[in-house]
């Protein structure tokens, strides 16, 4: 019977004829047989099931099997012994494992056997012969086949102390399975392998859970073992089945394992972060993020930082593939809301924001719409931790615009959850590496903690040529302890090879004593408390060393020189002329003072007269607050000249306006100016009926005069301020082409309307604008004897070589009792023109803005734009296509410079409505004006260093590339430790240039499951 049925199943008859000639055998091998056909039979059926080349012979045999053990069980019995079935589990030959039909036949085996003798003892063979199994490494078909018969066979297992090597044993079987490349149904096979050995080691952690403990040894010393290929994937199969009420605990212990290396843990918790990349596995994202916790709890943090910049990218890839969304997105929300110290991981992922957005909304799943709207609010409070890159930024921002933006306190809440707000102190050691100099050629400062307002300054500083060159001409041997240091910190800035430095040094020097280390504080003070230091600093310098001077000559005494002006003085100091007129008296008295910045207030929305004066710093010597001597009657302005004076601030009508920016508004401000003159003319018509005759008509009289003459020079000075206008007008044309690309005709290109945004037009003529002195306000009039109304107006006497403005954006808020930021946005001209007293103007060129980006003073963060601040010829482009140094702008935010344009500066309101201007330095246009300073020709070089300086820079420098060796080698030997990347994940588009299209952008073919192989392994 046997050899008929082998000649069937050999034979080339059709399917159905051999089917009926099997199904006649079958029926025959249920009737009663001899011992030899039996035993002829089972051999037969298990050669079929077990070397059978097709599915059809396989079947065969199983069902002859099975047959043969329900009709003659004790032939069976006899047939499936102990030494028929270790000849199958060795394959004959006692070589390597057995093959997983060899283990299907013993499952169905033992599946048939009667219980007996015989079971037992095949029983306690397989105990052995499984342990033998796994110890050798088989593959993934041959450990899923064995995990389906010990699951359906338990007593099979290993028992005792070989029952935890069983364990520990398949743990790195599951740890070399690798997936077959035969697409996506040989990818579900493994997924489902995976699954079944898995489970059998949660039926054994069940039946024993003190083997779960030493398991979870096995699996971190496979996962950090360095020497080996990486482990499989599949090992993610496991941390399902671990109980979560262990996590603290095992966590704790290995945190603190002292004998558990950082390069171990660095290997293990970077394979383990690789496992988000799996299907279907449950708590896997719980597991990761405890690890993370516990490292930083034991403030391992050269681990996490080197972890999160190695991974946190691939961890974002994975947010492409719905089946693994989860879990990614949980362990990036977790890596990014604790890596805070620094903005270098965030910024990782910018490239890949865009490409990503649009790959969820194409998909149009309540998967991929949950997940953006995560993504976003992680992007916004990520934006608001870090501000200060708006170039970086402005793409991402522009994806998500569309999406949900976090209020305020939801993002401060997700900021404080898990941030390592505790060890802030010990992050310093892992600042950001930056391995090489900025592109730009600029060198940034590092922050200290909350020193962003000192590096902004310092920037804006620096950048100011003149200043610059100033400082560094320095002599060696002076008295002027704090521009010494000042010097030493630009010499560095211009000469290092470091791509940061630290103002420690000068920063300790000139701290303001009321401010509280550590915590943000106001740009705006900190410069002014600077400049009136180096001011007074070298004031006292110079008389000393005059004094010495006068000391040591044998010459009889000559008459003391005069006070000289300082650096500061020539830098940034102006003069302003106030004067008070008494509305009763017409008396005049006046009153000049130094200034070195102006600080410009908001006009309120009822467009009140109510001023604030910029801060006075430098008193000018010899002026003190007395009044000048009587002036003649010419000289005594009427009140119609303090009107025409408010014409001229204002109106913009006269000879010399206010302030002249081509292209910025669409509304001059001569309009707006004389609707505001209206309503004063108004109101001073009433006062004037109240007064006395004579006084009304003396003033009536000297009006009619005065105005007959003013028309007259009006007519002739008309003439050449149109010429003069129109020669200006070409040149600020060039101006903003080259350095925003905004025409003369062209507004903001996103920012708010012309008429509804403010612009430092505004400002300055609010500030320069008469202020009438009211009710309490009223002015002490000498003549007078008593409190008079009085009107005060500001005029420029000598403007100065770098105009500082600060724009007053922090007021205090009666209702809430709090201080509080105004976030208008306020439009920044590259030109402003600046009347001076006695008609003429002074026209002034951008060169510096600090931004503060926050809601309040006493936080957010500051960054600078700058551009070199020296005279400029005719805009033109360099080599690169890049402008010329003196036309390119660059952001300087801490550590980080780099390239920049005025559109940035004028559009970063609009964008970032929480970074505004808040301090602009402009620097006086060379050969206009009365008090103009030469040209500064092109190409000018920096001042040479005294010996001493140049010594110590060119000894950093070298220490700067000694410590670039040591770090590169101490990098490669981590790097060493590190994983090595499987192919598919170092990059998101490998197929393209890395100069074309978006650079490192995600794939979007993910969102659709078409990837499904590469997702997994």
């Amino acid at each position: 019977m046997d050899k008929i049925l082998e000649a069937v199943v050999t034979s080339s008859y059709p399917a159905s004829v051999k089917q009926g000639l099997v199904r006649r055998v079958l029926e025959a091998a249920r009737q009663p047989l001899e011992r030899e056909q039996c035993l002829a039979l089972l051999g037969l059926a298990t050669r079929l099931y077990v070397g059978g080349a097709e599915e059809p012979a396989r079947r065969v045999g199983c069902q002859l099997l099975h047959v043969a053990g329900r009709h003659h069980p004790e032939v069976f019995a006899e047939f499936f012994g102990a030494r028929r079935v270790l000849r199958l589990l060795r394959g004959g030959g006692g070589a390597g494992p057995p093959g997983p039909r060899a283990l299907a036949c013993v499952q169905l085996g033992l599946q048939l056997l009667p219980p007996g003798p015989a079971a037992d003892e095949l029983s306690a063979l397989l105990r052995r012969e499984v342990l033998r199994t796994v110890c050798e490494r088989p593959g993934p078909a041959v450990c899923a086949q064995l995990a389906r018969l010990l699951a359906r066979h338990p007593r099979c297992l290993p028992d005792g102390p070989h029952r935890l090597l069983f364990c520990r044993q398949l743990l790195r079987c599951l740890g070399r399975f690798r997936c077959p490349a035969d697409g996506e149904d040989g990818a579900v096979e493994f997924l489902e392998q995976a699954r079944q050995v898995s489970a059998l080691l949660a039926q054994l952690w069940r039946a024993q859970p003190a083997a779960i403990v030493p398991c979870l040894r096995e699996l971190f010393a496979v996962l950090s073992c360095a020497e080996e290929e990486p482990p499989s994937s599949a090992l993610a199969s496991v941390v399902q089945h671990l109980p979560l009420e262990l996590m603290d605990g095992i966590v704790r212990n290995l945190s603190n394992d002292d004998s558990v290396t950082d390069s171990q843990m660095l290997t293990a918790i970077s394979r383990m972060i690789d496992w988000v990349s799996w299907p279907l596995g449950r708590n896997i994202d719980q597991w990761i993020i405890a690890l993370l916790k516990g490292l930083a709890a034991v403030k391992k943090f050269s681990i996490l930082i080197e972890v999160s910049l190695a991974k946190i990218e691939k961890v974002f890839s994975k947010l492409l593939y719905p089946i693994v969304r989860g879990a990614a997105l949980s362990v990036l929300k977790y890596m990014l809301l604790t890596f805070q110290h620094s903005h270098e991981a965030f910024h990782l992922l910018l490239p890949h924001i865009p490409p990503m957005v649009a790959s969820l909304l194409k998909e149009d799943s309540n998967s991929g719409t949950s997940c953006l709207e995560q993504l976003a609010e992680l992007v916004h409070c990520m934006v608001f931790r870090f501000p200060g890159f708006p170039d970086l930024y402005e793409p991402v921002m522009e994806a998500i615009k569309d999406l949900h933006v976090p209020n305020e306190d939801r993002i401060k809440q997700l900021l404080g959850q898990d941030a390592w707000t505790s060890q802030k102190s010990e992050l310093a050691g892992f600042y950001p590496r930056l391995m090489a100099k900025s592109d730009t050629g600029k060198i940034g400062l590092i922050n200290l903690g909350n020193t962003c307002y000192v590096n902004s300054i310092l920037q804006a500083l620096f950048m100011a040529s003149d200043f610059r060159h100033c400082v560094l001409c320095l002599t060696e041997n002076n008295s002027q302890p704090l521009m010494t240091k000042l010097q030493w910190l630009f010499a560095f800035l211009e000469h290092s090879q470091r791509p940061a430095i630290s103002p420690e040094n000068f920063l300790s020097a000139s701290w303001t004593p009321w401010f509280s280390p550590g915590t943000q504080q106001d740009c705006s003070e900190y410069l002014k408390y600077l400049l009136d230091r180096l001011h007074e600093e070298e004031k006292t310098g110079t008389r000393i060393c005059q004094k010495l001077k006068q000391a040591s000559s044998p010459s009889p005494t000559e008459e003391p020189p005069g006070p000289s002006s300082t650096s500061v003085e020539r830098m940034f100091g102006g003069k302003i002329v106030t004067r008070i007129c008494c509305l009763r008296c017409l008396n005049v008295s006046s009153r000049e003072e130094a200034f070195t910045d102006l600080s410009l207030a908001f006009p309120p929305p009822e467009r009140s007269r109510h001023r604030r004066l910029g801060s006075v710093m430098l008193p000018a010597e010899g002026v003190g607050a007395r009044e000048p001597p009587p002036l003649s009657p010419a000289q005594v302005p009427s009140r119609v000249r303090l009107r025409r004076q408010r014409k001229h601030c204002i109106t913009g009508e006269a000879p010399h306006p206010v302030l002249d920016i081509e292209g910025l508004s669409s509304q001059g401000p001569g309009e707006q100016g004389s609707r505001e003159e209206k309503v004063e003319r108004d109101e001073e018509a009433k006062e004037e009926r109240a007064e006395e005759e004579d006084v009304q008509e003396e003033q009536k009289e000297e009006e009619r005069t005065r105005e007959k003459e003013e028309k007259e020079k009006e007519v002739e000075e008309e003439k050449g301020e149109k010429e003069a206008e129109k020669e200006t007008k070409e040149e600020e044309e060039e101006e903003e082409e080259e350095e925003g690309g905004l025409g003369p005709g062209s507004p903001r290109a996103t920012g708010p309307s012309a008429e509804s945004s403010r612009s430092v037009l505004d400002l300055v003529n609010y500030f320069l604008s008469p202020e009438r002195l009211t009710a309490e306000n009223r002015y002490y009039c000498e003549p007078c004897a008593s409190l008079q109304e009085a009107e005060k107006v500001v005029e420029l006497s000598r403007g100065p070589r770098y105009l500082i403005l600060t724009l007053l954006r922090f007021s205090f808020d009666l209702r809430t009792m709090r201080r509080r930021k105004i976030l208008d946005d306020v439009a920044i001209p590259l030109l402003l023109r600046v009347p001076l007293a006695g008609g003429q103007a002074q026209a002034y060129d951008l060169c510096s803005v600090v931004v503060h980006s926050g809601l309040s003073s006493e936080s957010g963060h500051y960054y600078c734009y700058a551009r070199e601040a020296a005279a400029r010829p005719g805009p033109s482009l360099g080599a690169a296509g890049r402008p010329e140094p003196e036309h390119q702008w660059y952001l300087f935010n801490d550590t980080r410079v780099s390239f920049s344009s005025f559109e940035s500066v004028s559009n970063i309101t609009s964008f970032f409505p929480k970074d505004t201007a808040y301090v602009l330095f402009y620097r006086q246009r060379p050969g206009e004006g009365a008090q103009a300073e030469p040209a500064s020709p092109r190409g000018r070089m920096e001042p040479t260093l005294h010996k001493d300086l140049m010594e110590a820079i060119s000894k950093d420098n070298i220490l700067f590339l000694q410590e670039q060796e040591k770090e590169a080698r101490s990098r490669a030997a981590y790097i060493s430790a590190l994983p090595a990347s499987p192919h598919w994940g170092r990059g998101f588009d490998e197929d393209k240039d890395e100069d074309e299209g978006s650079p490192g952008g995600c794939s979007p073919a993910g969102g659709n499951g078409g990837d499904f192989h590469r997702l997994v392994f």
